[in-house]
């Protein structure tokens, strides 16, 4: 399975800053364990990434939402280190930052990223809308299993103190959890858009495990084919599907809707440091 870590710190990044110094080289990492992060002062450091899952980031979509990439874009891994114009000259702001501070931060990342894509890799891109098999979360039909978080959202709206959410192999878990935050973490694994029709507008801890199966997406993947195989799982459990009813009380349906797609027109690999 691969394992992906995100690690991201509030950076004062200036509007249209773009990276001044950026060194990509070939990993030669183990190809089940990616790390990927924003600095203090707005330094990406990435390590056997792909350009696949740079995209996904810089865009803001998930794996299955890119599409026309060569094959060598998803298999090739590579280390990145990047240094923003001035990032000495502007350290990041103290205290704990805000939700929105923290969405403003990573946009302005993402945009560096995509600028860093187009220079070094050549990327050109355009969006499609295409009516895809998409999934809908639904109430089942004996009413929903889910504990009330008894921890109240800030009346200003930003997120909770304590709002969590671990994802492992086979089981998500949570506080203070959003029937978004379920619905993007169920899209993530399934690679297919989910969208949340449960009319649920609580916040909710939340637990859930199930045997996971073989080419499930996101964080927690089946082994690549030049990879070594999974480790021997224990007792089986029930399918992600029956967990989500089970455990609960919702459903997911299968139904089609339109799905916005990353469709890459031209990639490199990329220039020289």
């Amino acid at each position: 399975m691969q394992r992906i870590a995100l690690a991201f710190v509030l950076a004062a990044i200036a509007s249209g800053q773009k990276f001044d110094v950026a060194s990509i080289k070939p990993s030669h990492g183990d190809i089940h364990r990616v790390a990927i992060g924003m600095r203090p002062g707005g330094r990406f450091n990435a390590q056997n990434v792909s350009v696949k899952q740079l995209i996904t980031i810089a865009y803001n979509v998930r794996e299955y939402q890119v599409t026309g990439l060569p094959s060598w874009a998803d298999s090739d891994r590579y280390d990145i280190d990047a240094k923003p114009e001035g990032a000495s000259a502007t350290p990041p702001p103290a205290g704990i930052p805000s939700a929105a501070e923290l969405q403003t931060q990573q946009e302005k990342m993402r945009a560096m990223l995509r600028d860093l894509l187009a220079d070094r890799f050549g990327l050109k891109i355009h969006r499609e809308s295409k009516e895809l098999p998409i999934y809908a979360l639904v109430v089942a039909k004996n009413g929903p299993k889910l504990e009330e978080s008894k921890q109240q959202a800030p009346a200003d709206g930003d997120r909770p103190r304590g709002q969590t959410i671990r994802m492992g192999r086979g089981q998500v878990s949570g506080e203070l959890m959003q029937m978004s935050m379920l619905v993007n973490q169920l899209s993530t694994i399934l690679g297919r858009n989910v969208v949340d029709k449960t009319g649920l507008t609580g916040r909710y801890d939340i637990k859930m495990s199930w045997t996971p199966e073989d080419g499930e997406g996101g964080l927690f993947r089946g082994p690549r084919p030049d990879g070594p195989p999974p480790p021997a799982s224990g007792d089986s459990g029930p399918s992600l599907f029956t967990a989500i009813q089970e455990q609960l009380g919702l459903r997911l349906d299968s139904q089609k809707g339109p799905v916005d797609l990353i469709v890459v027109d031209h990639v490199d690999k990329p220039s020289e440091n």
